[in-house]
């Protein structure tokens, strides 16, 4: 029955992006010549992960917390890594960001070119240059009013345990005076482990914190800040967890 289910779930996983790409490239054509920051084929795009996740029979998201009240306020969003299945958690929230994922994301047939038209950024791991293009982007993306999604940590740990967090995303967030969106991520670790391609019965929740203010900081605070919000997202992420294991 476990092979039945996982064979359903990525039938209609690879379906729904094969469908879905010329669904996003005609909004993407459509909405191009008045949309620089390409927010209406990333909203089409992720919508696409929210679709899967309903027809996946053994995942069970919630969001909670303080929703964004301007879609186009930009922030630069930071949350911690459990899974590949955060990704289809994080496109349940109702606005659009670009996502900074590493390079073989974009190699992938449909799924990649769809990322690319939805104007996410590239980055390949261990080249000081690509990260350097990569920050270029995500300035660019602010600018178009489009907020930015980063996993701090760079990748998943196997252990479920938080990794340390890398600057890149606070040092943008200082340099162009936006505010950091701290998320909380539990549970996901459990949809999908990291190393499997299996599928697995979870229930995950995505929290929403208020922003916190990057008015008035400097390059000095960088490592503040960075350490600030990474207790903040570890000390609510055991708690959820907790909370989740009483709730059974």
């Amino acid at each position: 029955m476990t092979l039945l289910v996982n064979a359903w779930i990525w039938t209609t996983t690879v379906a729904l992006v094969i469908v879905g790409t010329p669904v996003v490239a005609l909004v993407w054509a459509c909405t191009a010549p008045f949309d620089p920051g390409h927010y209406a084929a990333g909203r089409a795009f992720r919508l696409l992960g929210v679709l899967s996740v309903k027809l996946n029979p053994l995942w069970h998201f919630e969001v909670a917390g303080q929703m964004v009240s301007d879609p186009r306020r930009p922030y630069v969003a930071v949350a911690n890594h459990e899974s590949w299945a955060d990704i289809f958690l994080l496109c349940h929230l109702p606005w659009e960001m670009k996502w900074l994922s590493k390079d073989a994301m974009f190699k992938i047939p449909c799924f990649g070119w769809m990322m690319r038209m939805a104007g996410d950024i590239s980055i390949r791991r261990g080249e000081r240059s690509s990260g350097a293009q990569a920050l270029l982007a995500a300035r660019d993306r602010l600018a178009k009013r489009v907020s930015v999604m980063v996993f701090p940590e760079g990748t998943r740990s196997r252990d479920g345990s938080m990794l340390p967090f890398k600057d890149g995303a606070f040092r943008v967030a200082i340099e162009t005076g936006t505010p950091i969106l701290p998320m909380v991520v539990a549970g996901t670790r459990r949809a999908m482990a990291k190393g499997s391609m299996r599928f697995a019965r979870a229930r995950a929740r995505l929290l929403v914190l208020p922003p916190i203010d990057t008015a008035g900081l400097s390059i000095a605070d960088v490592a503040t800040l960075r350490e600030r919000t990474r207790t903040l997202i570890a000390e609510t992420r055991e708690r959820l967890l907790r909370e989740m294991e009483a709730g059974g």
